[in-house]
């Protein structure tokens, strides 16, 4: 495999760079001023609330670029580079045909400035606030207006895929409807999503798909790989994304993803020594 051309690798974090525990290896953090030292960026996708992503990412969290709300924002350095902020009469359609539903689904709206929810019960809490730094609890979703609104998210705790899924895919006609994960279903502006985020932080960087490196493990990461010259699912990847992605490396509580960032960086000194040696 040659790394020599990549400029950019981007990894979505559930499943993929966090652990099952939802951790970030000790190892990432020794790689990440490596890749800085060959002048690699990286990125992090997710759906995650970006607030979210900067906790887990404390200690670099201004030297990395964060791909929020399945692409429906980007930050880098503080600054927002990117917005995709969905229409209020759709967000309010989904409200309305989630609830009638019924059974164990509770819906977030997440904002630009923070996540809405209007249940607190234990069981839907726990999940949520692994995902969610900054919230407000709500009397209704319906009236909150004085935010924009970047993601709708189904939390199904009885199975997102066969619960709640069939029930609003009618919704991919005008919206981005992804499943993010065995409980999780998330609707974002049909432009929102992380390929686009991507493609956006290419152009920012003048950075091509040839130079670009991506890992992910569940269908909301399929698009990272349309611009991406090398492709990577974890092992623990859904299916879909194993049949979508070029390769595959060990599973996310393996630290996959370190161990194609520790090739990218043996391949580089080689290719420096190489240099020098000439």
């Amino acid at each position: 495999m040659n790394f020599s051309k990549i400029k950019l690798i981007v990894s979505d974090m559930d499943g993929t760079l966090l652990n099952s525990k939802h951790e970030v290896s000790p190892e990432f953090f020794e790689l990440f001023p490596q890749l800085q030292e060959r002048e690699i960026l990286f990125a992090v996708a997710s759906g995650r609330q970006y607030y979210s992503l900067r906790e887990r990412m404390e200690p670099i969290k201004d030297e990395i670029i964060f791909i929020a709300e399945n692409g429906a924002i980007v930050m880098e350095k503080g600054e927002q580079k990117h917005i995709q902020p969905m229409q209020q009469e759709q967000v309010q359609k989904i409200i309305k045909e989630v609830k009638n539903l019924g059974g164990k689904k509770y819906l977030v709206l997440c904002g630009r400035k923070q996540a809405y929810i209007e249940n607190t019960d234990k069981e839907f809490m726990d999940p949520f606030l692994e995902h969610y730094e900054k919230y407000k609890v709500v009397d209704t979703l319906e009236k909150v207006e004085d935010d924009l609104i970047l993601k709708v998210t189904i939390c199904d705790l009885e199975g997102a895929e066969e619960n709640s899924l069939p029930h609003v895919e009618h919704f991919k006609k005008d919206l981005q409807v992804k499943l993010a994960g065995k409980i999780w279903i998330d609707f974002n502006h049909k432009e929102a999503q992380k390929g686009n985020a991507l493609s956006a932080i290419q152009k920012i960087h003048q950075i091509s798909k040839e130079e670009t490196m991506a890992f992910g493990d569940y269908l909301n990461d399929i698009e990272l790989y349309d611009h991406a010259g090398i492709g990577y699912a974890v092992e623990n990847a859904h299916p879909e994304v194993k049949k979508a992605a070029e390769f595959t490396t060990k599973s996310n509580d393996e630290n996959g993803v370190e161990v194609i960032l520790r090739e990218v960086l043996s391949q580089r000194k080689v290719e420096a020594f190489q240099a020098k040696d000439q």
